[in-house]
């Protein structure tokens, strides 16, 4: 099952987040299929950038996002059509 989640990558206080898909079974910053946003949770307020057109792609595709993602999704007015 493929999921829409956060991967980690930065400093080791600073963290920076990718929004990737990848299979479910996959570790948190292990491979991933395609890339899809990022996440800056350092920034006040924090920044988001999404690539709506892949996400809406593998959204149709039957990609379930994570708790993290589906909220970062809502804020941003992914959902609100």
């Amino acid at each position: 099952m493929v999921k829409l989640r956060l991967t980690r990558y930065g400093k080791k206080i600073q963290p920076l987040y990718r929004i990737v898909a990848t299979d479910s079974r996959n570790p948190r910053d292990g491979k991933f299929i395609e890339i899809v946003g990022r996440y800056n949770p350092n920034k006040n307020p924090a920044e988001v950038h999404l690539e709506k057109d892949k996400i809406q792609k593998w959204i149709t595709n039957g990609a379930q996002p994570s708790e993290t993602v589906y909220s970062l999704l809502k804020k941003n007015g992914f959902y609100n059509k």
